[in-house]
C-alpha cells in the first residue's frame, strides 16, 4: 500500500507538471552559462616563512619577558590594515583585492615528551596572475612583518618604562611617609621602649617597691607610740595639742587661779552669806567675768576650738603638769610624722602604679614599632624593585629586535591547473539539480495551497478533533451523456457506499430523523451526497423528504425528474406556506419526495427565519421517515446555522483536493466548541474507488469523467455536466 505522503506527493506532482521540466530546462541553463565560461589563466603562489627570533645577547631579565611570543599572534594580529594599505600602495592593488588573495598562517609545533619544541613559524602566501608580482608582495610582506614585530616590542617596552615612572613617585612618597611615621613613634615612645629594654623600668618598679615597705615599717612604728602615748595620756592627738597649747599659755593659767580663788572664797562665805548677799553677787560676777576671759583666750589659743567647748572642758585641758605636757607636745610631733609618712606611702603607691602601667603597655607599643619598622621595609622593598626594574627596562631598549626572522626567503610557483570542464557531465548535473530543485518546488507548493488531497489526510484530520466518519463516499464516473450523478439506478455498483453512510447516520447518537447536509466551501459536493442519501433512504423503504434549503441557487430537482415551480421564485413565502403544494413525489423513485428550491432568492435568511418555513419542517418532522435539508456551505453564508436548531444534527461533507484545512479546522471547532450546534459527523466525498472489470465494461459505452459533479447546489461543473448530458 502506498504511504499517504508519497500518494500526496504524486497528486501534487500530477497538478504542479510544468514545474519539473522547468526546473530541468533552468538547471541545464545554468550548467551551460558555467561550460560556457572560459578557462582561467594560470595563478602564481608566492610563499615565505618567518621564525621566532631571540636576541643574541641578553642582559635585560624584563627585555625578554615583554617580547611579544610568536605563539601569541594571529592573522589579524600580523596584518592590519594599516600593513595592508601599506603593501597595496607600494605594489599598486587594490586594498581588498590585496587582503582576500593573502593568507597568513601561524603554525606552534606541538610538544613532545622529552624533547624541546621547535620554533614558531609564520607561514605566508600570496596568489596572483604575474610571478614577479606575488613575489614582490610576499617580500614586502615579510618586511614589513619583521618591522612591526620590532615596533610592537618597543611600544610594549616603553609601556613598561612609562607605567613604572608613573607609579614611581607615589611609591617614594608612601617610602618618605612610612619612615616619617617611625621617626615620630621612636621620639615619642623611644624612652619607653629603651627603659623597658634596659631594665631601667623594671629597676623602678622594684625601687618602688622597696621604699614602700621601708615607709610601712616606719608608719608602724609611728603607730605604735602614738598608740601608746594615747593609753598614757589618755588624749588623742587633737585633744593633746589643745591641752598642751592651753597648759603652756600664762594667761590662762593666770585666770584659771583667780577663778579658782574666788570659787574657794564663795564656798566660805556661802556658809555664813545668803546669795543675795552683795559679797556673793559681786563674787559670782567676777568668776563670770573671768570665765569669759578664759574662753576668749582659749579660742584665741587653739584656734577657736575653746569657744566652742565648754568651761568645764576647756579648764579641764589646761590643767596639764609638764610631764603630761611633754607626753602631749610628744604626740602631736609623733601625728604630724604619721601623715608625713601615709602622703610618702601614697605617692609612693601611686608612682608604682604608674610604672606598671607604663609597663603593661610595652608589648603593644613594640609591636606598633614592629608594625611601623615592616611598612618601611615593604616600602623601600617596593621602591628599590621599581628601581631596578626601570633600570633593567632601559637598559633592554638598546636590546630591542623583532620577534620575527626571515627563514624562507619568497618562493613562487605555479597553482595546479584545473582540469577542463567535461561539457555531458555538468549538463548532467545541472538537469539533475533542476530535478531535485523541482521537486522540492513542487512539495512546498503543495504544503503553501493548505489543501487536503488525500483520503488519509482528511481522515486523519477528522479524528484528531474527534470527529465522527459516517462514510468515504466514491466518486460517481458518469459512463453516458444521458448519465446523472445521482444514483437513480437500482443496480449501481455505487448505492451500497450511501446505504453504508444512511446506516451509520441512523445509528449515530440516537436516531436522527432530520439530518442537515452542508459543507465548508463550495465544490465539495454536498447537493449530490445528499440527494443520495435521501435515494438510499427511500429504497430502503422509509418515507424520505429531501428540502432544498440552499435559497442562493437553482433549484436541481430535475434529477430525478421533478420541474421546479416557476411561481416560487415570485412568491417564496406563499410557495412554502402551502405544505401540500411545495411539497413533490420523484416520479423515478418510490418514496422519495423533493421540495424544490425557490432560489436564487436575496434575502434568502429572512426565508429560512420565517413562520411558513419553520411550519414545513415541523410538518415534515412528524410526516416522514427521514428528511434530508440541503444548505449552502458555511464559507458561503451562515444559512446551515439558521437551519440547525430545526434539526437532528448536522452533517459535514469533505472532498479530497478540494477541501481547505483551515477552513475545516475552524468550522470545526466552532461546531464543537458551542452547545447551541450539533455536529453529527463528516464524510469524504469523491474518494476514487476501483470498481471491478466486468462491472466497468458493463457501463461503458463511451468515455466520459464527470468527477466534478460534487459541487454545492450552484456546482458550475455539475451544471456542465447536466447541460451536457441534455444536449
Amino acid at each position: 500500500m502506498t504511504p499517504p505522503i508519497v500518494k500526496r506527493y504524486f497528486l501534487a506532482v500530477d497538478r504542479y507538471k510544468w514545474v519539473i521540466p522547468v526546473g530541468v530546462a533552468v538547471g541545464m541553463a545554468a550548467a551551460g552559462v558555467v561550460v560556457s565560461q572560459p578557462e582561467p589563466s594560470a595563478i602564481y603562489q608566492a610563499d615565505a616563512t618567518l621564525v621566532s627570533n631571540r636576541p643574541p645577547i641578553s642582559f635585560s631579565a624584563i627585555g625578554t619577558e615583554v617580547r611579544q611570543p610568536v605563539e601569541s599572534l594571529t592573522s589579524d594580529m600580523l596584518l592590519p590594515g594599516e600593513l595592508i594599505e601599506a603593501v597595496a600602495k607600494e605594489v599598486g592593488i587594490d586594498p581588498r583585492e590585496l587582503a582576500s588573495k593573502t593568507k597568513v598562517d601561524v603554525n606552534v609545533p606541538k610538544a613532545v615528551r622529552g624533547q624541546t619544541p621547535g620554533a614558531a613559524e609564520v607561514a605566508v602566501s600570496f596568489k596572483d596572475g604575474e610571478a614577479k608580482r606575488a613575489k614582490e608582495v610576499v617580500s614586502q610582506y615579510t618586511k614589513r612583518m619583521v618591522e612591526q614585530s620590532r615596533l610592537n616590542n618597543s611600544a610594549r617596552l616603553r609601556s613598561v618604562i612609562d607605567s613604572i615612572n608613573q607609579r614611581l613617585p607615589k611609591v617614594r612618597q608612601e617610602l618618605q611617609l612610612a619612615e616619617q611615621s617611625l621617626e615620630q613613634y621612636d621620639r615619642v615612645e623611644g624612652p619607653q621602649l629603651l627603659a623597658a629594654q634596659n631594665g631601667s623600668l623594671i629597676g623602678a618598679i622594684t625601687g618602688s617597691e622597696t621604699q614602700q615597705r621601708q615607709l610601712q615599717l616606719q608608719l608602724e612604728g609611728v603607730n605604735a607610740q602614738i598608740a601608746s602615748i594615747e593609753r598614757r595620756l589618755g588624749l588623742d592627738p587633737n585633744q593633746a595639742y589643745a591641752s598642751s597649747a592651753l597648759s603652756a599659755d600664762p594667761i590662762i593659767g593666770s585666770l584659771r587661779a583667780q577663778i579658782q580663788q574666788i570659787e574657794s572664797q564663795l564656798a566660805v562665805l556661802s556658809k555664813d552669806l545668803r546669795p543675795e548677799h552683795p559679797t556673793i553677787v559681786t563674787l559670782k560676777k567676777q568668776q563670770q567675768a573671768y570665765e569669759e576671759e578664759l574662753s576668749k583666750r582659749a579660742q584665741e589659743v587653739i584656734g577657736g576650738e575653746g569657744g566652742t567647748a565648754p568651761l568645764a572642758a576647756v579648764r579641764q585641758n589646761s590643767n596639764l603638769d609638764p610631764a603630761r605636757q611633754q607626753l602631749a607636745n610628744t604626740l602631736v610631733a609623733l601625728k604630724t610624722q604619721q601623715e608625713s609618712l601615709q602622703q610618702q606611702l601614697i605617692g609612693t603607691v601611686r608612682s608604682e602604679q604608674g610604672l606598671r602601667q607604663q609597663y603593661s603597655t610595652i608589648p603593644n607599643k613594640q609591636l606598633e614599632r614592629t608594625r611601623l619598622e615592616d611598612q618601611v621595609k615593604l616600602k623601600k622593598a617596593l621602591h628599590d624593585q621599581m628601581q631596578a626594574k626601570l633600570v633593567d627596562a632601559r637598559a633592554a631598549e638598546a636590546e630591542t629586535v623583532s620577534s620575527l626572522s626571515l627563514a624562507q626567503a619568497p618562493t613562487v610557483k605555479q597553482s595546479e591547473v584545473k582540469a577542463p570542464k567535461s561539457i555531458p557531465v555538468t549538463l548532467a548535473i545541472g538537469g539533475l539539480v533542476g530535478l531535485l530543485v523541482g521537486g522540492g518546488l513542487i512539495f512546498l507548493l503543495d504544503t503553501l495551497e493548505g489543501k487536503f488531497y488525500t483520503e488519509e489526510d482528511l481522515r486523519e484530520a477528522l479524528r484528531q478533533r474527534d470527529v465522527t466518519i459516517l462514510g468515504a463516499l466514491p466518486l460517481v464516473k458518469v459512463w453516458h451523456i444521458d448519465d446523472s450523478p445521482v444514483l437513480l439506478k437500482a443496480d449501481s455498483p455505487y448505492v451500497e457506499y450511501y446505504e453504508r453512510f444512511r446506516s451509520k447516520l441512523r445509528l449515530s447518537e440516537g436516531k436522527a430523523r432530520m439530518v442537515l447536509i452542508t459543507s465548508t466551501i463550495d465544490q465539495e459536493g454536498k447537493t449530490v451526497s445528499a440527494y443520495n442519501l435521501a435515494i438510499a433512504s427511500a429504497r430502503a423503504g422509509k418515507r424520505t423528504l429531501l428540502i432544498e434549503a440552499d435559497l442562493r441557487s437553482p433549484s436541481r430537482s430535475d434529477y430525478v425528474g421533478i420541474a421546479p415551480d416557476p411561481d416560487s421564485l415570485i412568491e417564496p413565502l406563499r410557495y412554502y406556506g402551502q405544505i401540500s403544494e411545495c411539497i413533490r413525489l420523484a416520479p423515478e423513485v418510490e418514496n422519495l419526495y423533493i421540495v424544490p428550491s425557490a432560489g436564487p432568492q436575496r434575502q434568502a435568511a429572512s426565508i429560512l427565519e420565517s413562520s411558513e418555513m419553520r411550519r414545513l419542517l415541523e410538518d415534515s418532522r412528524g410526516r416522514f421517515d427521514l428528511v434530508v435539508l440541503d444548505s449552502p456551505s458555511l464559507s458561503r453564508c451562515n444559512d446551515a446555522l439558521l437551519l440547525e436548531p430545526y434539526s437532528d444534527g448536522m452533517v459535514i461533507v469533505t472532498r479530497p483536493g478540494t477541501t481547505q484545512e483551515s477552513i475545516l479546522t475552524e468550522a470545526i471547532d466552532h461546531l464543537t466548541e458551542s452547545d447551541d450546534h450539533r455536529l453529527l459527523g463528516a464524510v469524504i466525498n469523491a474518494v476514487d474507488i476501483q470498481l471491478p472489470r466486468a462491472v466497468e465494461d458493463a457501463m461503458i459505452a463511451g468515455s466520459y469523467d464527470s468527477s466534478s459533479n460534487n459541487g454545492t447546489g450552484a456546482d458550475e461543473e455539475l451544471k456542465e455536466v447536466t447541460t451536457s448530458s441534455r444536449n
